[in-house]
Parts: structure tokens; C-alpha cells; sequence
């Protein structure tokens, strides 16, 4: 590994703490930026496919969303792992950690693919999909399933890059896949150039092609960190003790996401009793909040880089001290994307839909979510932390709660009981958010004290708190 990338890897346990969340959190967010545009271009083409094309890709979101939610999750679990390996200077343990990450997304691939073709139809049709929309739903599904290794294999590696403090790899080639997709996805929907029309289709072949270039764009960057190399650690062939810890980590992150995607489910559960209309413009309206949010989930990144770094070599006061900082970039940003998201609602909506009534429906949608952006700040935060003390389960709890537990019992309440209609799922989002935000902070609070007292037993000594940090 060169020089710069050392001194990268030593600042994170001795560096400022303001000017390493800058460094790792706005490559990040430029990538998660470019990354939410890739989604964005597959939700605008198929907007002007036609209203059904968008419905599909909004009720196919959820399944979408539980691959991706698997792979992200499970390489979370990973980048803790090799951070707490580097912070306690174990790189060979790293490496292994790195090797075995993508060994499991290989073998994950394998499950995921076989239960999304038995499962899909009957879980749409659940959905309230039948007949012409039922089949472009399964189009677009049964593509990305094809290739969902590719997927899997690129978060792993993303993983392993965050861990070691390099979150601009992820930028750059995001910069150059939605470059590609805005290509490619027309192409490949309407056909020319021997290319038959695919329609839905098209667009999930799109994101194979692009997300497998991915994988050798980043393949290369972390083979030239030499966390992949057999001298220094790296080993192919299962392993029974790294395989269960990754797991360890990684199931509670992975369910974690996963609850988003099955609150996902609840929600458009709810909101199908109100037409199609309704879940087209719910469907648009949560890539616009995808957007807003994009300088919370690069906070996220630089949090568990940073937290998972310096637990693991004792500084868990750089630690409180990460959760602080990204609190307070998070509110200034989120700030103006919230008076942003209120103000411009109708000329947001309008970029991803011609129907008037889904303009309407999802503008006053963001209206009423733009009171709880901030929210979510303290929760991704929050939950980093947990992540990155290797507490997940924690997170998975405050998960659940949120995503399914809550959901139902409110929702059933507002658009039932108080026949709120539209409304009380709307406005239900809104109060969950800001309890489960509210949970988030005590327990992160509580785990930090569990943490330094069984630092302090351990020790045998009050916990030491470290050298004093330079300004």
C-alpha cells in the first residue's frame, strides 16, 4: 500500500475528527448522489414508458431494495470487522475478513436467486398485481436476478474500500455508471442498432451491464491495497470462523435494511387501497427524498469508518466525539434540502411524471415529509454508531419497530379507525420517524456507557480516554 494511502489509514485514529468526516463523507455523498441519479434515470424512462412501467418499478422496489439492503448490510458487518482488525494493527485478520466477504456474497447470490423466482409472483399478486402489470413487474425482477451476484460483489467490495478510509472509488465510478445508464436504459427499452425493444427490461439489463463494470472498477482498486493478496492474509477457501462473524454482523444490518423494504411494502399496502395513482406518485416521491438525504448517508459512511476504526483501538472518545460532528453537518445540510423539498414539491414531481393527480398526490407528500428529514439524521447516525461498536442487533431492533410494527399499528389507526385516508399514512410516517429517532439516541447513549465500562473492567482501571486530539 503506498504512502498516501497510510497516512490516509493512520489519520483515521489520530486525525481531526471534523476534517476526516469531510474527507470520507463527501466522496461519499457525491457517490450516493450519483448513485440515487442511476435510479433516478430508471424511474424517468420508465415514466415515459408509461404510468404501468412506473407502478412496476415502484412495486418492484421493495424486492429490489431487499437485494441490495442484503448486500449492503452484510458488507457493513464486514467493514466493522476489518475496521476493529485495523484499529487493532491485525491486517492479516483484515484481509481475511475482505476474502471471505466476497466469498459469502457468491454464495448469497446463489439463495437469493433461487427464492425471488418461487416467491416473486405470489408476493406481488399480494400486492394487488395481476395480468399486464403483474408480468412487467416479474420482466424487470427475473433480469436482476440473473445478475444479482454482480450487486452483491460490488457492495462487498465498497466495504472493504470503506474500511480503509477510501470512499472515492465509489464516486468515481458511480459518476461513470449513471453516465452509461442514461445510455444505455433508452437503448435497450426502445431497441435500435440490432437491439430489440425490451421495454422494463431493458432497464434491469442496463443495471446488470453496469453494475458487473463496477465490480472490476473496484476489484482493482482494493487488489491494489493488497487486501486481497494471499501474502498478506487473504484466503478463498471458506472459512467456518470469519463466514460466521461476518454473518454475526451481517444479519442484523442486512434484516435492518430489510425492514425498510418490507416497511416499503406496508406502506404501498396501505396506499393501494387508494389507486395506482397513489403508489406511482409514492413510488417518485421517495427517489426525490432519496436525493435530499443524500449528505446523511455519506455521514453514515464516514461515522462506521471512523467509529469501527477507532473502537477497535480504544478511543472511544473520537468516537463520541464522530457522532457529534456528524450530528452537526447533518443538520446544517439536511436544512436546506428539507425548505428545498417543501418550496418545490410540485416542480420535483413534475421531473418524474406527466399525470397531474400523481403531481398533486406526491407534493403534498413531501410537504409533509420535509418535517422529518432531520430525523433521520439522528437515526443513520445512531445507527452507524451501533454498527460500528459492533451492536447491530440493537439497530435491528429500532428497525423493526419502525418499519413494521409501528407502520401497522398507525396506519391502520389513521386510514381506518380516524379515516384520515391518504393522510394518516402521511402524516404516520412522519411521527414514527421522529420516535424512532428519539429511541435511536437513548440506546446509542446507553450502548457507549456498556461499552467504556467493559473497557474499564477489562482493564482493570477507569477507561483511559486518550490522547487529546489535535485542533
Amino acid at each position: 500500500m503506498n504512502s498516501h494511502a497510510d497516512r490516509n489509514q493512520q489519520d483515521l485514529i489520530s486525525g481531526p475528527i471534523p476534517a476526516q468526516v469531510r474527507r470520507l463523507a463527501l466522496p461519499a455523498a457525491v457517490g450516493f448522489f450519483f448513485n440515487t441519479m442511476y435510479n433516478v434515470v430508471d424511474t424517468y424512462f420508465a415514466g415515459r414508458w408509461s404510468t404501468d412501467g412506473l407502478a412496476a418499478l415502484s412495486l418492484t422496489f421493495p424486492v429490489f431494495f431487499s437485494l441490495i439492503a442484503m448486500g449492503s448490510g452484510f458488507s457493513t458487518g464486514a467493514t466493522a470487522l476489518i475496521g476493529h482488525a485495523l484499529g487493532r494493527d491485525d491486517r492479516r485478520e483484515a484481509s481475511l475478513i475482505a476474502a471471505q466477504g466476497l466469498v459469502l456474497g457468491l454464495l448469497l447470490s446463489v439463495l437469493i436467486m433461487v427464492t425471488g423466482y418461487c416467491a416473486a409472483p405470489s408476493l406481488y399478486r399480494l400486492l394487488g398485481a395481476e395480468g399486464d402489470y403483474l408480468q412487467l413487474c416479474l420482466e424487470y425482477l427475473h433480469v436482476i436476478l440473473l445478475g444479482c451476484g454482480f450487486i452483491l460483489a460490488f457492495y462487498m467490495l465498497n466495504g472493504v474500500l470503506n474500511a480503509l478510509g477510501d470512499t472515492a472509488a465509489f464516486r468515481d465510478y458511480l459518476m461513470i455508471a449513471t453516465a452509461l445508464n442514461i445510455a444505455l436504459d433508452p437503448w435497450f427499452m426502445y431497441g435500435g442498432l440490432g437491439m430489440p425493444p425490451l421495454g422494463v427490461r431493458g432497464i434491469a439489463l442496463a443495471t446488470i451491464l453496469v453494475q458487473s463494470g463496477g465490480v472490476v472498477f473496484l476489484g482493482r482498486r482494493v487488489w491494489k491495497t493488497g487486501m486481497l493478496w494471499r501474502s498478506t492474509g487473504a484466503a478463498w477457501r471458506p472459512d467456518g470462523r470469519i463466514l460466521g462473524a461476518i454473518v454475526g454482523q451481517g444479519i442484523p444490518a442486512s434484516l435492518n435494511m430489510m425492514t425498510v423494504a418490507v416497511g416499503v411494502f406496508i406502506i404501498t399496502y396501505f396506499l393501494g387501497r387508494f389507486g395506482q395513482q397513489t403508489v406511482a406518485a409514492y413510488g417518485a416521491a421517495t427517489r426525490i427524498e432519496q436525493i435530499i438525504l443524500l449528505p446523511v448517508l455519506g455521514l453514515n459512511v464516514a461515522a462506521l469508518a471512523l467509529i469501527s476504526r477507532n473502537a477497535g483501538a480504544g478511543r472511544l472518545d473520537r468516537v463520541v466525539r464522530t457522532v457529534r460532528t456528524c450530528l452537526g453537518y447533518g443538520m446544517v445540510a439536511i436544512g436546506a434540502g428539507s425548505v428545498l423539498m417543501y418550496l418545490g414539491a410540485e416542480l420535483l414531481m413534475a421531473r418524474f411524471s406527466r399525470d397531474p393527480e400523481v403531481v398533486a398526490i406526491g407534493a403534498h407528500y413531501l410537504r409533509i415529509a420535509a418535517g422529518a428529514e432531520f430525523a433521520y439524521v439522528v437515526l443513520f447516525v445512531n445507527t452507524s454508531l451501533l454498527q460500528g461498536l459492533k451492536k447491530p442487533a440493537w439497530s435491528l431492533l429500532i428497525g423493526l419497530l419502525r418499519q413494521i410494527i409501528a407502520p401497522v399499528l398507525v396506519f391502520s389507526l389513521t386510514t381506518g379507525a380516524l379515516g384520515w385516508g391518504r393522510d394518516g399514512v402521511w402524516w404516520g410516517i412522519f411521527c414514527i420517524a421522529w420516535l424512532a429517532a428519539g429511541g435511536s439516541v437513548l440506546i446509542g447513549r446507553g450502548r457507549v456507557r456498556a461499552v467504556r465500562r467493559e473497557m474499564a473492567r477489562q482493564e482493570g482501571a477507569p477507561l483511559h480516554q486518550g490522547r487529546k486530539e489535535s485542533a
